[in-house]
């Protein structure tokens, strides 16, 4: 699965649950910055294996 970032390529590994807009799932590059917001969670999709540190 991709990321669902505009203009990115990478594998998407998170999902992240965000209060005020729906859920996407994005790589981790994206995951770190976005998932610093208050109230947004991130989970590790389950077969991301080692794409997620």
């Amino acid at each position: 699965m991709e990321c669902t970032e505009p203009d990115c390529e990478e594998t998407a590994a998170v999902e992240l649950h965000i209060p005020w807009a729906e859920n996407r799932v994005v790589c981790p590059g994206h995951a770190r910055v976005l998932a610093r917001q208050d109230g947004v969670v991130a989970d590790p999709l389950p077969d991301a294996g080692d794409e997620w540190p």
